[in-house]
């Protein structure tokens, strides 16, 4: 067993191995959002037997879970055991997507408001864990590569990709009735809890013991983090309670700034992702589920509209592979996100006067823009920081991703205004 001295005192990082840092950074991301997705995939088998507004209702839920989560962890970062954090996150996933179709089974999908009080519930087990992924691996992910963090965004962006291809397999598998949608959805979840095992094995057993990972651990580690402690124990280095007598000296010699400090600094980065998840969560997916209106695709409209915004969203994703695509203007990355508004009314008479083509369309741009933008910022915040303040920064992003996704799911019920419940 090494020790986290003996890790740094490399003169760069190990060249190998970074594709299978990519690959699993891919399926994490994917992972992290893939319970989240399905539930949004299979609306419209909710919409069909629950009169409560499910596209609405369970994505309000969600959020409050999830921002009240990342706010206390984003507080005490510093101080929390980011192997323990995630691997609660991936096992509530687990729980929530193997729960949902027995809840179901049980109640032969009678669409009344007890089930739907529960599958409220676990909509709001799964806002806790994707704050406790989510919040955990985008600052792990913040002191090691950039491009490993892009890896991350677009396996999140995947999980919808892949979610909505699963769906439309599986409708097309059954009849299109009401028992042929609601074996569909069970057969999707249960598919879904095999995945969630599946990422949590690999981040339990195989991410920790890479060799860049662990360098950049170690890395971390040397300028003073606590929160990869366990990760480094885990990957096979050494870590005794306070660090190494060279790692503390290091640590001394570089001072933390607050998060507070922090926060002043990122600011502008911070109100992009607000801006950028505001306009998202006001369409998607309440919007596109409920007020788009009834055209040729019947029952196929809503599942292929969700399905193009989350290839679009893939694709944007990524864009910022390519450098000269990259938005590195702090100005000129804000200034993107405030355009970006005109897509509000652009919806808005799509759907009243427009048909089926122009909307999905419209959703098309909507998930590259929301993609691109988001690791446009993810990629570009946490340069020029410390080991520790990355980790930090890192889980701000989150907490004003979730706070943008937690408005937007608020402003998403405007679109009700007129029309009656």
């Amino acid at each position: 067993m090494t020790t986290v001295s003996e890790e740094i005192t490399r003169s760069e990082a190990p060249k190998k191995g970074r594709v299978a840092v990519h690959i699993i950074c891919w399926l994490l991301g994917n992972g992290c959002l893939f319970t989240w997705n399905s539930m949004l995939t299979v609306m419209d088998y909710y919409i069909l037997i629950f009169p409560y507004h499910p596209a609405r209702v369970l994505t309000l839920v969600y959020q409050p879970f999830a921002l009240i989560t990342i706010c206390l962890f984003t507080y005490y970062e510093a101080k929390v055991n980011t192997r323990v954090r995630i691997l609660v996150g991936f096992t509530l996933f687990f729980v929530s997507a193997l729960t949902i179709p027995f809840i179901d089974i049980g109640t032969s999908g009678d669409g009344k408001l007890l089930p739907f009080i529960g599958l409220s519930l676990l909509s709001g087990i799964t806002g806790i864990a994707d704050a406790l992924v989510q919040g955990g691996m985008v600052g792990d992910l913040s002191f090691m590569q950039t491009d490993f963090m892009q890896s991350y965004a677009a396996g999140g962006a995947a999980s919808g990709v892949i979610t909505s291809g699963l769906r439309m397999i599986t409708k097309a598998s059954f009849k299109e009735s009401r028992n042929g949608l609601r074996k569909g959805a069970i057969t999707f979840f249960f598919l879904s809890a095999l995945f969630m095992l599946l990422c949590l094995g690999l981040y339990a057993f195989v991410f920790p013991r890479l060799a860049l990972v662990k360098y950049y651990r170690a890395k971390a580690a040397s300028e003073g983090s606590k929160t990869v402690n366990a990760d480094l124990v885990a990957g096979g280095i050494a870590v005794d309670a306070n660090n190494t007598t060279q790692d503390r000296e290091v640590g001394k010699a570089q001072t933390r700034l607050t998060n507070k400090e922090l926060l002043i600094q990122t600011k502008d980065y911070a109100i992009d992702c607000v801006l950028i998840y505001i306009l998202t969560l006001s369409i998607f997916p309440g919007f596109l589920a409920e007020d788009t209106g009834k055209h040729q695709l019947a029952s196929w409209y809503v599942v292929t509209l969700i399905a193009m915004y989350n290839c679009g969203d893939l694709v944007g994703r990524y864009i910022p592979l390519i450098d000269k695509l990259l938005i590195k203007s702090r100005t000129g990355l804000m200034l993107t996100c405030i355009s970006r508004y005109v897509l509000i009314p652009a919806f808005y008479f799509t759907a009243k006067y427009g048909d089926q083509g122009w909307m999905l369309l419209l959703c098309i741009v909507l998930g590259i823009s929301n993609g691109y933008l988001t690791v446009c910022v993810l990629m570009n915040a946490p340069k020029g920081f410390k080991g520790p303040e990355q980790n930090a920064i890192g889980n701000m992003m989150v907490l004003f991703i979730l706070g943008g996704i937690f408005v937007g799911v608020l402003t998403d019920w405007l679109w009700l205004i007129g029309k009656g419940w």
